[in-house]
């Protein structure tokens, strides 16, 4: 019997696709990644398709006439048209799980490095220079009995709330869905809303989805109202933040600093922001780790298994009537 064939697209550790190769001909590379070009003439071939590196967009759906399933290799699945695939009877299934912790390990790398001003003492450090930190200001900021503002309180946010209470940090948060008052309490923190998430906090982290009503949620007029001595860290999406506005805060120290794992406009970040001291940044990694990236291929790869071989769909984010309870 002819065994369904799956695509996997990008960069992927191979470790994470044993199951999926247990389980049909699947079509991988470990060098160079497909082409868009290469992908959209190949996958009509295909049943499923692990999905990195590329959009899932109505081109690529039309040009899959035999796909079943888009697995990303990521927990956004901002990228591909959910509404399109779902129209064609296609399910799209995202890897929650597997980008919990390093995500949330990320946040709190960027917030320590960020706080405690590390970008600007490597910087003088390897230029052969030397700084008296008993000058106040190169001083960073102690991060016990601050507050943490974690805008969207998911499974990463979560996680990176309890990392802060670590820390000694309070943790405030607000969300579109507000937990249960079991939940708050098991986490040890308090819902308020966004006005007072943005004035009260020492720290700001962001966790939310890109959505019309998060995008550019961050602007301008936020940054006026939260405290001059205050950060934010965003290794969710870009496009929560208005990268101009930010940058405007950042060189008039509206705010204290920022520390960035995705842009809006990734990847070309502009000098204007490059230039700045009071800013980290790194190139979305926030998964980047050997560990993680293993298991969120596994987690993907079990999302077209389930699928393909039991027709049973787990982590669909586009309720496909036929595979809907």
């Amino acid at each position: 019997m002819t065994k369904q064939k799956v695509l996997v697209t990008g960069i992927i550790p191979e470790q994470g696709l044993k199951e999926l190769q247990k389980e049909f001909d699947v079509t991988y590379t470990d060098g160079e990644p497909f082409s868009r070009e290469w992908i959209l003439a190949h996958i009509h071939e295909y049943d499923g398709l692990l999905l990195m590196g590329t959009k899932g967009d109505k081109e690529l759906i039309d040009a899959g006439t035999n796909l079943k399933i888009i697995a990303v290799n990521a927990v956004g699945f901002d990228h591909v048209d959910i509404e399109y695939a779902k129209q064609k009877g296609i399910v799209v299934a995202n890897a929650p799980q597997g980008v919990r912790v390093p995500t949330a390990e990320m946040t709190i790398t960027l917030l320590l490095a960020t706080v405690r001003h590390l970008y600007e003492y490597d910087k003088i450090v390897r230029s052969g220079k030397w700084v008296d930190v008993s000058e106040q200001r190169y001083m960073g900021m102690s991060l016990k009995g601050k507050t943490l503002g974690v805008f969207g309180m998911g499974r990463i946010g979560s996680t990176v709330g309890k990392f802060a209470q670590v820390l000694g940090m309070k943790v405030i948060y607000n969300d579109a869905y507000r937990l249960s008052g079991d939940l708050e309490k098991e986490l040890n923190v308090e819902y308020v809303d966004f006005d007072t998430l943005v004035k009260d906090s020492d720290v700001i982290t962001l966790h939310a989805p890109s959505l019309p009503s998060t995008n550019g949620k961050f602007n301008s007029e936020v940054f006026a109202q939260m405290k001059d001595t205050a950060y934010i860290i965003n290794a969710a999406r870009g496009s929560l933040i208005k990268q101009d506005d930010l940058i405007d805060a950042l060189k008039n120290h509206v705010i204290a600093g920022a520390g960035l794992d995705v842009f809006e406009t990734e990847p070309n970040i502009p000098e204007s922001l490059r230039v700045l001291d009071n800013v980290i940044m790194s190139p979305h990694a926030g998964t980047g780790t050997l560990e993680a990236r293993i298991a969120i291929a596994a987690e993907a790869s079990d999302n077209i298994i389930s699928l393909l071989k039991d027709g049973q769909a787990t982590n669909m984010v586009n309720k496909v009537e036929k595979y809907t309870k």
